[in-house]
């Protein structure tokens, strides 16, 4: 691989095709009301050593804050955060920087809070992520667990030591969701509604963030580091935002939202959708490689093993997807939403959602407990709770799931 790749420009180039950030407007038109929020302020990160977490860091740290704590159950993670943002040009790294390994939801994070806060600003990105983690009872119980139950613990805490602002992160597989993880963080947007007369808490639903950690292109960067071949769907169409406006984005949702605000990047279907087969194409040529279509996982697998130095194709596998929970391009908003697409230029607001009351709220809470607790849990059984609760859930279940694709 050659020493001069630069992953951003490659984003720039072949994924977002944007030269400059999709929020360059909105952070230059805010920049005096975002100094306002930030200057001497005390920030709580939780989840800060994924992808989007640590570019949120980085575009709080472009401001003055005085404190910057940050939890994360990546011991390692961690590690490489902090030797970043020491490592990277123009960031205000605060003298009062410290970092955790815990969870959120343990008894020592409780501890830390109350010695420590209350803080200026919260936010959360310690959430599931991914549709393939949707596999059986057992990883569905600890989606849910993760990106709904033990959220709505972390809110009761700061109901009692409320922030000047409460970010938390959902995805655009919230709006019409297909498979679990879409419905868990559109069970958890509920709950943010619930809290959002208590809190000022907002959220952003996402496009894919191109190259985040485990996601499918940063997979390449992986393979190729292995000599392994590339295995892509060719059927799935995604938004892309870089890694940088990913921090951005949640950064203008978190200081600049209203409570009760649901954020969301103004793309445009016709032009910012893309494959990740053509990604995976771009990528190798970028890289001197022609790709060396294959048939078979198999035919793929043998390749692999045969390249050598000088060679000048590499082998991919493309394929038609036929997991359960994949539909064939992301949305947004649903049609009985309300939307503000005038008070940001890249950015669009959902302003209004139809409320859960706190009553249905405990009603599914309960259920999901029993469910779990149930000796008889199936799969089958949790979607068919979440679908009494979500009536647009429309999971779609084809008896296979991602980890058992290459």
């Amino acid at each position: 691989m050659s020493k001069l790749f630069n992953v951003d420009r490659f984003i720039s180039e072949y994924v977002t095709e944007r030269k400059e950030s999709l929020f360059s407007k909105d952070l230059l038109t805010f920049h005096e009301r975002l100094i306002e929020k930030t200057e001497g302020r005390s920030a709580l990160v939780i989840g800060g050593a994924g992808t989007i977490g640590s570019s949120f860091i980085k575009a709080l740290l472009k401001f003055n804050i005085s404190k910057l704590y940050v939890v994360d159950i990546n011991e390692n993670g961690l590690t490489e955060l902090v030797r970043d943002l020491r490592s990277s040009v123009g960031l205000n790294v605060p003298d009062d920087l410290k970092t955790y390994p815990i969870s959120f939801s343990d008894p020592v994070f409780k501890k830390m809070f109350l010695a420590s806060g209350p803080f200026d600003i919260v936010a959360n990105f310690a959430a599931h992520k991914h549709v393939r983690s949707e596999k059986d009872h057992y990883s569905i119980e600890a989606m849910i667990q993760n990106n709904v139950l033990k959220a709505k613990g972390l809110l009761d805490l700061l109901v009692q030591n409320p922030p000047e602002h409460f970010f938390c992160v959902s995805t655009d597989k919230a709006a019409n969701p297909v498979n679990v993880m879409g419905a868990s963080k559109k069970l958890m947007e509920d709950l943010i509604l619930a809290y959002s007369d208590k809190l000022q808490i907002s959220t952003a639903r996402f496009a894919n963030v191109a190259f985040s950690n485990g996601s499918l292109p940063f997979g390449f960067m992986e393979r190729l580091a292995k000599q392994q071949p590339f295995s892509s769907p060719l059927n799935i169409k995604r938004y892309f935002v870089s890694p940088e406006e990913s921090g951005q984005i949640c950064l203008l949702a978190c200081l600049l939202g209203d409570s009760g605000e649901i954020f969301f990047p103004k793309l445009d279907y016709n032009k910012n959708m893309k494959t990740f087969s053509s990604i995976a194409v771009s990528l190798l040529k970028e890289l001197g490689f022609e790709a060396d279509i294959c048939a078979t996982e198999e035919e793929a697998r043998e390749k692999a093993t045969q390249l050598k130095a000088n060679s000048s194709t590499y082998p991919v596998y493309f394929f038609e997807s036929n997991t359960s929970g994949e539909k064939s391009f992301e949305e947004f908003y649903t049609d009985d939403e309300e939307l503000d697409v005038d008070s940001f230029s890249g950015l669009g607001v959902i302003k209004s959602t139809k409320r859960k009351s706190a009553e249905e709220l405990m009603k599914i809470f309960s259920n999901l407990e029993s469910a779990f607790n149930s000796e008889t849990i199936s799969k089958a059984s949790v979607v068919q709770v979440l679908k009494a609760y979500l009536p647009n859930f429309d999971h779609i279940e084809k008896g296979k799931n991602l980890d058992q694709s290459m």
